[in-house]
């Protein structure tokens, strides 16, 4: 009798915890495939704003079809010489967008040859881009755009160089969280997801430093030089999904780092209860 009710003790508590054991296990396996999601989107959108042009738009009255300025506005807009002024001087007028990578412009598709003055319904343009080389990423700006004699803006050319870097460096970490993670499912463990967490939340606060460092480069920029009359300008879809990736790492962190810390918690609390 005595040996019936252990025997049946044990077998319950067996039972008990193999069920406990199963919606433990389900619990984080959808926290962490709701973390790979997310972390996926989040690669995506920050990918997508980085190799887009449209982190700043411009918007600027239609000008006149002129051939000989279009052509003089262009070659000066792709020129190797061209400063910071020239070129802003080009997207404040020409319905201009700026990238991390390229800058744009949008004139007239008949920039070598004459072309008629009356407007078409689409008025013939067409929109040119020009990368910005290395060079020109980590060049100096100035405190008076366009004269090189006014002194460095150190201000202004850091967070230049950090709005380049960084977006790149927040991939790099969420790529190299990726790895980390497909080595968790391998090892069937999720001891590893926390590293993949830590790197989702310094990837998370690189991409929001890039974002914060754009909105106060572009402020500065426009302190130092005012937009023309009838020109408005606005961050664009670009930047906009750069701003959705940050969150979206955080909440990926954060499930990673939950999903990790409190199985090994839990798996711990569930060891010494089966030894009792």
């Amino acid at each position: 009798m005595g040996g019936d009710r252990l025997e049946n003790k044990t077998s319950v508590s067996v039972a008990s915890w193999s069920s406990l054991n199963a919606r433990m296990d389900n619990r984080f396996a959808t926290a962490f495939v709701i973390a790979c999601v997310l972390s996926l989107i989040s690669t995506i959108y920050m990918a997508a704003s980085i190799g887009t042009d449209f982190w700043y738009e411009y918007r600027s009255p239609v000008q006149e079809n002129s051939s000989d300025l279009n052509k003089s506005i262009w070659d000066e807009f792709i020129s190797d010489e061209a400063d910071e002024k020239t070129y802003n001087d080009a997207l404040f007028r020409y319905n201009g967008t700026m990238g991390l990578w390229r800058r744009c412009i949008t004139i007239s598709k008949n920039i070598h040859w004459y072309s008629p003055p009356e407007r078409t319904e689409s008025f013939d343009v067409v929109t040119k881009c020009v990368s910005f080389t290395l060079t020109e990423q980590f060049m100096e700006k100035f405190v008076d755009p366009g004269n090189h004699n006014s002194g460095i803006d150190l201000l202004r050319t850091y967070l230049w160089r950090c709005q380049f870097l960084l977006p790149f460096v927040s991939l790099g970490l969420m790529c190299f969280g990726a790895l980390i993670g497909l080595c968790a499912c391998i090892c069937r463990s999720l001891y590893p997801t926390i590293a993949t967490g830590i790197l989702h939340l310094l990837a998370g606060l690189c991409t929001l430093g890039s974002v914060s460092c754009y909105v106060a480069g572009i402020e500065l920029l426009h302190q130092k030089l005012e937009l023309p009359d009838n020109v408005s300008g606005e961050f664009g879809w670009s930047f906009c999904l750069a701003c959705v990736s940050a969150p979206l790492q955080f909440m990926a962190s954060a499930l990673f780092i939950w999903a990790a810390h409190t199985n090994r918690k839990e798996y711990t609390l569930m060891k010494a209860y089966r030894v009792a």
